[in-house]
């Protein structure tokens, strides 16, 4: 059967005429057009603004500015968002907001009661906060585990067809993910972890957490999605792992820069992953430079 990404011209459930074939046409023109700019400008000004933040280099409007984080981080997810966009069906719909309101759960629970990652408090607004959890938390959260997962689709072949396999390897290089991400953070003073904290400012109990949380996140997403129909998207769809890319520059540039060499070290075996499935494929240079 043809999966209903495939069927050319067809309406958003719920959404009158619209021509949904068109509108994904046109992102997916737009971010390739653009993939230098959202997958190496982006990422590479984010983390020069975030360290000149961290340092007290800038002045206090621009320091740690709620509205450029948020916008930054939703332009790198761009590549993510037009790549999936013609896989969401109903099922897919359902598990993004299933995992959605799962993100927001177990974050709350998180900041009120340090469980499952560990006591903690946020140093820097995120965009706006609710109850001490960042508004935006899925458009920061779900990306980690959907790129983890369609890396890992790619990067196990045949064996992806496994659960056994599959779902542990995916888990895994979430968490992996999360080194990366939460060294960089603490550096930054985006959060602080208190207790003892066994890894660059991070404790052992939030990798913990991090194994239920993804497992729990790429569970719903793998019964969501049409593996089938993922891989023949990532095989058309050149720039769909893009915001992995953006991910490794930004955060392997802020942990190095903080010295944080094993977070470093895990960032560059990402990028070695990107390269091995041909997806560091990101122009070398921007478009409006001449031939």
């Amino acid at each position: 059967m043809v999966p209903d990404w495939a069927t050319p011209s067809r309406p958003l459930d719920g959404f009158g005429p619209l021509d949904r074939t068109r509108v994904e046409d046109r992102l997916d023109g737009l971010v390739d057009r653009n993939r230098f700019t959202i997958a190496v400008v982006f990422p590479v000004t984010g983390a020069a603004l975030l360290l000149a933040s961290a340092w007290n280099w800038l002045p206090p409007v621009l320091s740690f500015n709620p509205l450029l984080i948020l916008v930054g981080v939703c332009v790198m997810r761009l590549p993510l968002v037009a790549g999936l966009a013609p896989l969401v069906d109903r099922r897919a719909a359902a598990g993004i907001a299933l995992v959605t309101l799962y993100a927001y759960a177990i974050e709350f629970v998180g900041v009120t009661t340090g469980q499952p990652y560990g006591a903690f408090e946020y140093g820097v607004s995120l965009g706006p906060m609710v109850e001490g959890v960042p508004v935006g938390l899925p458009v920061f959260f779900l990306p980690l585990v959907l790129n983890s997962y369609l890396l890992c689709l790619l990067l196990l072949g045949d064996h992806a067809r496994e659960w056994w396999v599959r779902l542990p390897v995916v888990v895994a290089t979430v968490v992996a993910v999360d080194v990366v991400l939460d060294p960089g953070a603490v550096a930054l003073g985006f959060w602080q972890y208190f207790g003892e904290t066994a890894f660059y400012g991070v404790p052992l109990s939030n990798f913990g957490g991090w194994v239920l949380s993804a497992a729990v996140a790429v569970a719903v997403f793998d019964a969501a999605f049409d593996r089938t129909a993922l891989l023949a998207r990532l095989g058309s769809c050149p720039f769909m792992l893009d915001d992995m890319v953006s991910f490794v520059v930004l955060w392997g540039g802020v942990n190095a820069a903080f010295g944080n060499w094993v977070p470093v070290l895990v960032a560059a075996l990402f990028g070695a992953g990107l390269v091995v499935t041909d997806r560091f494929d990101v122009p070398t240079r921007p478009r409006w430079v001449a031939e």
